[in-house]
């Protein structure tokens, strides 16, 4: 059956059909707008994009996003290690990053490899094929892109066993990554949304936005804003980027131009009654019943008490279910507001390989080190009050390789 299978590595999303990636990438995750936002966004001192295109006998039925980039390392290091790490770098600067060739997503929640459900329903390929013909598509490319690292990029549960399977035959490890996070619309309206929060967590919740309903603040939905709001809302996402713990992407402007052009991209944004200066702005993607809250921006000279991210919170739930969203996903970071206005955090893992031995085991072990715990020290309070969320490790057996 696999040798049915063939991958071509294709250099932009427009070499694919786009009835192939309506096909692969139907809601709730980011299509073919998605991918042509990022191409034309100039972040190339970030990243190489490409894609593998599978086919079939010749017929093309999946897609898999794929890119390029030196990793800092010291964004999965537990802390404990740090210090040894930042010593080396000392001796070696390129210690602290790591050429990696990820499948998956540059800017994604979650990695999804597209597959046409045509294909599957007529059995005549499975998943497994599928992701066993990337895999060894993609160890020749990182090759040539002179990449050590291999990693499948914050896949969810659902692919976790193809990969684990994946991970005994081409022998790589699992690596805890920082969790997604998700609301589940409850009811028809806003009051059910509250009402659906837990008892303490719904105290709090009204209790700031008692506070914040008042602030002086025009709230509107803006599909296409014109040139010079889009500079004020790249000023305000670059403001709330640096003051961020952990970074990953650095957006340009031109990113922001080219994805307001998209039908999905919609920006909710707060405006100062007086003087009608922008506020805050969360950037949302309308995915047919499912909401994707991607980047946000916050003045954070505005007064303490206006409570400005639950401000556009409440905003963002309006809208969705008006729109009649079931659920929004929230994305990476920035966990407490997240926890605390009813979001569940979505486990994801990466699955990876260092094309030296040697060093794959060195890898291996730190990954098995890390939690969230050690990623993220808001992480590490929430577990301490919820430790049955703590992520696991499927461990494969010495010899199972």
């Amino acid at each position: 059956m696999i040798q049915q299978l063939s991958l071509e590595w294709l250099n932009s999303e427009s070499q694919i059909p786009q009835a192939l990636w309506d096909s692969c990438f139907p809601s709730p995750y980011e299509g073919q707008w998605w991918y042509r936002s990022l191409e034309c966004a100039h972040l190339e001192e970030q990243f190489t994009f490409t894609y593998g295109l599978i086919s079939f006998n010749g017929e093309p039925i999946a897609i898999a996003p794929a890119f390029v980039m030196d990793e800092p390392i010291e964004l999965v290091m537990p802390s404990i290690i740090l210090p040894i790490v930042r010593l080396i770098s000392k001796v070696i600067p390129s210690f602290l990053y790591q050429r990696t060739f990820f499948i998956g997503s540059a800017c994604s929640d979650e990695g999804h490899i597209g597959i046409d459900p045509k294909i599957l329903k007529a059995q005549a390929v499975t998943q497994d094929d599928i992701f066993l013909c990337i895999q060894e598509a993609a160890e020749k490319q990182a090759h040539k892109y002179k990449a050590a690292m291999l990693v499948w990029k914050d896949f969810p549960k659902i692919d976790h066993q193809i990969l684990t399977n994946i991970s005994k035959s081409k022998n790589l490890f699992q690596l805890i990554s920082f969790p997604s996070a998700l609301v589940t619309l409850e009811g028809e309206n806003t009051d059910d949304y509250i009402n659906s929060l837990e008892s303490s967590r719904r105290y709090q919740f009204l209790k700031k936005l008692k506070t914040a309903l008042p602030a002086p603040l025009d709230v509107s939905i803006v599909h296409l804003p014109d040139n010079q709001t889009l500079h004020k809302l790249y000023r305000l996402f670059s403001r709330t980027y640096l003051k961020g713990k952990t970074k990953f992407e650095e957006l340009t402007p031109e990113f922001f131009e080219f994805i307001s052009r998209e039908k999905e991209a919609h920006f909710i944004i707060l405006r100062h009654q007086s003087s009608q200066e922008i506020i805050a702005f969360m950037l949302c993607f309308d995915l047919k019943g499912h909401v994707i809250n991607k980047f946000i921006g916050i003045d954070y000279d505005a007064p303490r008490d206006w409570f400005i991210y639950f401000r556009l919170w409440i905003e963002a739930i309006n809208w969705s279910y008006k729109i009649g969203a079931k659920t929004i996903q929230s994305g990476q970071t920035a966990y407490p507001a997240k926890i605390e206005t009813g979001h569940e955090l979505v486990h994801l893992t990466n699955f990876c390989k260092h094309r030296n031995r040697f060093m794959h085991e060195i890898y291996k072990k730190v990954a098995s080190l890390v939690n969230w715990d050690t990623l993220d020290p808001d992480l590490a309070i929430y577990l301490k009050a919820y430790p049955e969320e703590k992520p696991g490790i499927q461990l494969i057996k010495e010899g199972e390789m």
